[in-house]
């Protein structure tokens, strides 16, 4: 297979999905290394087509008519969990996490955790990683994206950040 045909049928294959695809499990579908895989992502990329690399592997995300929020949060590594849990809890998914770097700007690093075992995984891949969350580079304040069903979804998600301390208000 060309190299052009597996990108097509690489795009493709993640526009079937029901979720994230790791890098990995491409090489193997398509019978080449994990590197060519990320080259072979960053050209689809650069060509346009939305992929989104979340913690789990590649994704296309589907279009949504979920609402989508920005909510402020400030916490220790120790409340991660009942943050994550507060989202979605409600039927929320929590799309990414924001920081504002000083030298690099906005960083965004997509999650798309949308039930408690998704917030297990993320979690275990944290503690058993030498990487820290993002939110440490900023004392723990952060932004997340997060799409809801509806706003009475979102508004119970603000109520129980606010419950356990996380969420940052005025």
């Amino acid at each position: 297979m060309h190299a052009e045909e597996r990108r097509t049928k690489l795009h493709q294959f993640l526009q079937r999905s029901s979720g994230p695809v790791s890098a990995s499990s491409l090489a193997d579908r398509f019978s080449v290394s994990r590197q060519i895989i990320v080259g072979d992502i960053a050209l689809l990329r650069a060509a346009g087509v939305e992929i989104c690399a979340t913690p789990r592997g590649y994704v296309i995300l589907p279009a949504t008519d979920r609402l989508i929020r920005k909510i402020a949060c400030r916490h220790s590594a120790e409340q991660m969990r009942s943050e994550l849990c507060a989202i979605v809890d409600q039927g929320c998914t929590v799309v990414d996490v924001i920081v504002e770097h000083p030298v690099y700007g906005q960083l965004t690093g997509p999650l798309q955790i949308t039930s408690r075992y998704e917030v297990e995984q993320f979690l275990q891949r944290v503690s058993s990683s030498e990487a820290m969350p993002l939110s440490a580079l900023t004392d723990g304040i952060h932004l997340h994206t997060i799409a809801c069903p509806d706003e009475g979804a979102c508004q119970r998600v603000l109520e129980a950040l606010d419950r356990e301390g996380i969420l940052l208000s005025n």
